[in-house]
């Protein structure tokens, strides 16, 4: 660890410049606190007063292309890298002039254009979307330099870990700035760190780090241009802790001195990076008069911000459900605008695969033609992936775009997130459904929001594949399915694949997707063949199978159950009962028209899922036809689903949780009965 030293001299027009963003910085949150007591502001109202030098230092070396990932404490980093002040009391006013349309408030800004990535309510993620950026740039080669700015309470959370140990080992072009203020909301730092020093966990890294007064605008500026001039010469990461501090609550309206002192606050106000640039550029000859012009000039311009985002109209309610999704990848085909396809419209000569091989081939294809695609996980590199979804890859497009990754499933998940932010097109290879619940949140808060909450200038094309399904005596740690729990999350597409044909055309449309797709394989299926006819047969999603044709009752299932359904199907055709069996394919979104019309013709439905029936997928299929296919119904709608266990170990046991052919069986013929 080093501690940094400002220049001796500064140039005047540089210092000037610096100066004026600090006002304007200053002046902005001011002014939005003051519209936070006249109730202008809805919501939270985090300030950055106090902490000017630190955002105005290091981002005076950016460029617009240069990435910035941030926290809730974002303002000033947005104004630093350009973002007018009526754009960001726009957005605190929840006008449709704000820079995320008046969706985000003070914690979620967005300016892409201008390489603002995104604040974050969530604390640590902005350290994995830096990570992502920093491997964009490896993988494009574009000379990047992202940035992450994060508080003191960041580096205690587990996001730090994976994020510096990311960055060091791929050696990334990133920054990683902490604003160490003293308090994590309200929690003192030398209370919930065992070490007192962020700057000092950087050797634990192999990175370098720096120790710097982050009220000295010049000694930020220094350290930074040192780690941007290491970053672009290819030798990694820097940590940065700017020690400073906050003169204003937390947030707005809150309690200030439960925590900390009246005089402490008053000791750190003497402290204000603002005065001691304006003593330096004094000294140094810059004339009074002009630096008065320039906070002359700011306060002009905060106030006619004020009453330009105050006339700022609000956003229009029909715009509220905008930008879940981006819009679709073409026009519809003849054959895409069916609702369903039936398994004997097939003519061309097939070629028979297993569903690894028939997955590897489409992922082989579009990594060939698309250059941005790069798969993450453990032992997809040389290994070939532990279900051989990547095997032969890496030795035509090596370490870089087949990239094994440490055990940190929410590290190169938040990864995954900020390489799609800045151009890339990253695929995660999981595993195991089991293992990426590790990284919910990065899915759930970040991947699945980010198209949304920025109005839709971000794309999201992030796929994110493994495994799910009971069998082989997995136990409880490698069995789970999970797709009825995403598929309640807006924004993400849950694909759910039951034959090596279907799995092939659906992750050819996943990898042209621009927004994130959870690709799940059920394990006990990638083995089994199929008749590929087509070798360019995309199939969109939300466009079921009809694996079977029927009369008498509809079989709705996913995955394993699908095969199942169709055994026992076969079983009930010799006693004269025809059963139709629809597979979705994808869960979200979902075929409901195909659904429809095939209840409408059998009057029976009986939904047939391997996880427990609890708000899950089975409980989606049959309130959906309880509401829009009621009238067709001769009998209740039936579930037959696995057991509300955690799925066990013994063979006799695992049997025991999950539904088979035999049970399927008689569900149907209990439902004929009726």
């Amino acid at each position: 660890m080093t501690s940094a030293t400002k220049p001796a001299a500064i140039d005047r027009e540089l210092g000037a410049a610096l100066y004026r963003t600090m006002r304007r910085i200053r002046a902005t949150e001011e002014e939005l606190a003051r519209c936070h007591q006249r109730g202008l502001i809805h919501g939270a109202c985090h300030t950055y007063v106090g902490q000017e030098a630190v955002a105005t230092g290091v981002v005076s070396l950016l460029t617009a292309a240069d990435p910035v990932f941030s926290t809730h404490r974002g303002h000033g980093h947005a104004l630093a890298k350009g973002m007018p002040p009526r754009e960001l009391m726009a957005e605190l006013f929840g006008r449709v002039g704000g820079c995320s349309r008046g969706r985000g408030g003070s914690m979620h800004l967005f300016a892409p254009e201008i390489g603002m990535m995104g604040t974050s309510g969530i604390v640590g993620p902005c350290i994995l979307q830096a990570c992502g950026g920093g491997y964009s740039s490896k993988l494009l080669g574009n000379g990047t330099v992202s940035v992450a700015f994060f508080g003191d309470g960041a580096v205690n959370n587990g996001a730090f870990h994976e994020g510096l140990n990311m960055a060091s080992i791929w050696k990334l072009p990133v920054l990683f700035v902490c604003e160490n203020n003293g308090f994590a909301t309200e929690v003192p730092f030398d209370y919930a760190s065992g070490q007192p020093s962020v700057a000092a966990r950087a050797a634990g890294y192999g990175m370098v780090g720096v120790e710097v007064d982050g009220n000295d605008v010049l000694a930020v500026r220094a350290a930074a241009a040192e780690a941007v001039a290491r970053a672009k010469r290819g030798e990694g990461p820097t940590l940065i802790e700017c020690r400073t501090y906050r003169t204003r609550a937390h947030a707005e309206g809150m309690g200030d001195f439960t925590y900390r002192t009246r005089d402490e606050v008053e000791a750190w106000k003497e402290r204000c990076p603002i005065a001691r640039l304006r003593a330096v550029l004094e000294q140094d000859g810059l004339p009074p008069e002009r630096i008065d012009a320039i906070d002359a000039e700011i306060d002009r311009e905060t106030a006619e911000a004020r009453r330009w985002a105050e006339a700022s109209p609000w956003p229009e309610a029909s715009t509220a459900t905008l930008d879940v999704y981006g819009p679709p990848l073409e026009p519809e085909s003849p054959a895409a605008k069916s609702l369903a396809v039936t398994a004997d419209e097939v003519t061309a000569t097939p070629r028979s695969l297993t569903w690894a091989q028939a997955t590897l081939e489409a992922l082989t294809h579009a990594m060939s033609s698309d250059g941005t695609i790069f798969v993450l996980g453990e032992g997809i590199g040389k290994r070939g992936g532990n279900f051989q979804t990547t095997l032969g890859l890496y030795e035509q497009h090596g370490p870089v775009r087949l990239c094994d990754t440490p055990i940190c499933e929410r590290g190169f998940v938040g990864l995954a997130c900020g390489a799609a932010m800045t151009g890339t097109r990253p695929i995660v290879d999981f595993m195991f459904a089991d293992f990426v619940l590790d990284g919910v949140g990065e899915i759930v808060n970040q991947i699945a929001k980010m198209r949304f909450m920025s109005s839709g200038r971000l794309r999201m094309p992030v796929l994110l594949r493994g495994c799910i399904g009971i069998g082989h005596s997995a136990a409880t740690h490698h069995s789970g399915s999970y797709y009825g729990m995403y598929a309640q999350v807006p924004g993400l597409r849950v694909v759910v694949p039951s034959t090596a044909v279907d799995a092939r055309g659906l992750l050819k449309h996943a990898l042209r997707c621009e927004d994130p797709v959870l690709f799940l394989e059920h394990r006990e299926l990638l083995q089994l063949r199929s008749e590929i006819v087509d070798d360019d047969e995309e199939i969109p999603f939300g466009r079921a199978r009809i694996a079977r044709l029927g009369k008498d009752v509809t079989i709705v299932a996913l995955a394993r159950m699908v095969r199942l359904s169709e055994e026992a199907a076969a079983k009930l055709a010799s006693e004269g009962i025809e059963v139709e069996v629809i597979d979705p394919r994808t869960v979200l979104p979902l075929d409901v028209e195909t659904i429809r019309a095939s209840v409408a013709k059998t009057g029976r439905l009986l939904v047939v899922d391997e996880p427990p029936a609890s708000c899950g997928f089975a409980a989606e299929i049959a309130a959906r036809m309880a509401d829009e296919a009621f009238d067709d119904l001769d009998a209740p709608i039936r579930r037959l689903t696995g057991a509300f266990a955690p799925t066990p170990y013994s063979p006799s046991l695992e049997a025991a949780v999950v539904p088979s052919a035999d049970a399927i069986a008689a569900a149907v013929r209990t439902l004929i009965a009726e």
